[in-house]
């Protein structure tokens, strides 16, 4: 697959897998997510690959999510809401590697839950992790929530979904949403440490170890399939609508109206 939206890189046995599209803060579209799906499938069977780096470009952001502008009712592509998104999930999960999210500012919405997914989460002193899916008429069920709470416990999953606050690095360390916070010109630099240090371990232990701590909650992709079958119908309301209308006639939406 020739890539468009992502940069694909070796580093001493680290691959680096990054969303390039930071004029638009790495939000991906479908071709994202395809992309994307390629490269950790590139990845993470290649067995000269020890460990996978999951950044986005610039100094802006991670990703912050599903790009708006491609989103109406549906998004633009394949897959139950028009982005194999639940297959991305998948596949960082799936794959026998270590996968390390480099989050250098803004980790919102959809990129926040990649963020949580992910093994490892190395961010810097400038990342502000967070939700805005209430806020912008959509949610993620299964790993997006019920899986954060895994991380962070459920009261407070439950605050970051329901609340859409926003978080500094050090709050999500503090939080367990992150293992470490460092100096922004320091990122890149720890990232590939603790990369080349995961190279150093054996691959078929830390396989084995990353199965075995995705065992109990395999389940939740059977709660994430089936609740994109709701989204999809969700999407198609008024209500979700408003969130994106709101967001481009840059207001405030108002979803009290629509609710039935």
């Amino acid at each position: 697959m020739d890539y468009q939206d992502v940069l694909y890189e070796v580093r001493n046995h680290v691959a680096w897998i990054t969303i390039n599209r930071p004029e638009v803060l790495n939000a991906f579209r479908a071709r994202t997510c395809d992309e994307l799906i390629d490269a950790f499938n590139r990845a993470g069977w290649d067995t000269q690959i020890g460990c996978i780096v999951f950044a986005g470009a610039g100094d802006r952001a991670f990703c912050t999510g599903g790009d708006q502008s491609a989103h109406d009712g549906q998004y633009d592509g394949r897959g139950t809401i028009g982005m194999q998104i639940e297959a991305l999930h998948a596949i960082i999960r799936d794959v026998p590697k270590p996968v390390i999210a480099r989050v250098q500012g803004y980790a919102i919405g959809g990129g926040n839950v990649l963020a949580t997914i992910c093994d490892l989460t190395i961010c810097s002193d400038k990342a502000i992790l967070g939700q805005v899916g209430p806020k912008m008429g959509s949610v993620d069920p299964g790993y997006g929530t019920a899986f954060l709470a895994r991380v962070v416990g459920e009261k407070k999953a439950r605050e970051i979904w329901y609340l859409c606050r926003r978080y500094s690095g050090p709050e999500a360390v503090e939080m367990g949403l992150a293992n470490l916070c460092v100096p922004a010109d320091e990122l890149d630099a720890t990232v590939q440490a603790w990369s080349e240090e995961l190279c150093d371990r054996s691959p078929t232990a830390l396989a084995i170890a990353k199965r075995s701590f995705n065992m109990d909650t395999a389940h939740q992709a059977g709660i994430a399939g089936m609740g994109l079958y709701a989204l999809k119908l969700y999407y198609d309301t008024e209500e979700s609508r408003e969130g994106v209308n709101a967001l481009n006639e840059k207001r405030t939406p108002d979803f009290r109206k629509y609710a039935k």
